[in-house]
């Protein structure tokens, strides 16, 4: 592949892979609105032993920010650790003694899967061109790995919020393949104030001048101050209200008035969150993958949301974070109640995050699921 020019956070040709493996896709991927990628390639990790029967695979689907790297340290091919290390592992809920456990990164993606930032059949960067890619297709582009990686049937498939939406995907669109399903923090459908939240996000990195319609990828300087304030309003939306009051309140970092040109303390934490995104993702990609997530209707082109969810073969299991205020358990229970099994519920004043951070209910929650 042709090596893309450096973007902020974007992995690129070159750059070390770590732990991650590549898949380039047997031919084109023809996309759900009619586009076509005419070349694909996957970046993806696993972890565990396939069993020789290959009945002990199960697939971890990651959430808008997240990646491949599921577990490990941060290092060379990995700017960040593994993003659910202490929910699998040896032991754990997802436990690698058991299963084989792979992770690929998303198409549109930044983190060694073909997306924005990577080289079009001409050798420059997407941009500009990259096509309006769905949840869907997301899943599409999967099946392959699971074809050469001889996975038939799925174990579980397992994700969490963008993950969790990929999940639920993967149980209708291809039942015969999944025989258990985990959907984390997620709906049946993007609604309107999530369309809404990640729109202005959308919109954020679209305003900064340094996008120049997408094709910033051979200039010195890209979106970064777009792309911060879309990580800035994101992060508060995965927060809830009253953990950043009693968290921050009004007091000043570093002691320095707000008032006279010092910060408030929840300013500087967003910052904090806005910088830390900027040292690892690629701004088209935060695009790419927000309009994804907008395309989220489990009952398009199905006949609805409960004739979609009719098709599902898997056993299911539903979690919901009691303080989400960005998917709030009312989806999850409203999924729940279409399939007939109880809601599982974690208990957290994280908000949204509590699926990646209160990893003893999680554990515990996937156990008993995987056990089904």
């Amino acid at each position: 592949m042709t090596a893309v020019l450096p973007v902020s956070g974007a992995w690129r040709d070159g750059d070390p892979a770590g732990e991650r493996r590549f898949l380039d896709l047997p031919g084109p991927l023809e996309l759900e609105l009619g586009d076509v990628l005419p070349s694909v390639r996957l970046a993806y990790e696993t972890w565990g032993t396939l069993s020789a029967a290959r009945d002990n695979a199960v697939l971890v689907l990651h959430a808008l920010s997240g990646d491949s790297h599921v577990v490990g340290a941060a290092g060379p091919g990995h700017p960040t650790p593994g993003w659910w290390d202490r929910v699998v592992g040896p032991g754990l809920g997802i436990d690698t003694d058991r299963f084989f456990v792979v992770c690929a990164n998303v198409i549109g993606g930044c983190q060694g899967s073909t997306g924005p930032s990577s080289p079009a059949p001409d050798g420059r960067a997407w941009g500009s061109r990259w096509p309006l890619t769905t949840i869907r297709d997301q899943v599409a582009a999967e099946v392959p790995l699971a074809d050469a990686l001889g996975i038939d049937v799925w174990a579980a498939v397992v994700g969490g919020s963008m993950g969790g939406m990929r999940a639920l995907e993967w149980a209708v669109a291809h039942p015969s393949r999944v025989r258990r399903v985990v959907v984390l923090a997620a709906a049946a459908e993007a609604s309107a104030d999530q369309v809404g939240l990640c729109r202005i996000q959308v919109d954020a990195v679209r305003a900064d001048p340094h996008w120049r319609g997408g094709d910033y990828y051979e200039h010195d300087r890209g979106p970064d101050t777009g792309l911060g304030i879309a990580r800035r309003i994101a992060h508060l939306s995965y927060r809830t209200a009253e953990e950043v009051d009693l968290r921050f309140g009004r007091s000043a970092q570093d002691g320095r008035d707000p008032l006279r040109g010092g910060l408030f303390a929840v300013e500087s934490y967003l910052e904090h969150a806005a910088g830390g995104l900027l040292a690892r993702f690629d701004a088209g990609s935060y695009v790419a993958l927000n309009q994804a997530m907008n395309s989220h209707e489990i009952g398009r082109g199905r006949g609805g949301t409960a004739a979609a969810l009719a098709r599902v073969t898997a056993v299911p299991t539903i979690v919901g974070v009691d303080t989400d205020r960005l998917y709030p358990l009312r989806q999850q229970a409203a999924l729940a109640d279409v399939f007939g099994v109880p809601l599982d519920v974690v208990t957290s004043d994280r908000g949204h995050d509590g699926f990646l951070v209160e990893t003893e209910q999680v554990n515990a929650v996937l156990a008993r699921a995987l056990r089904a």
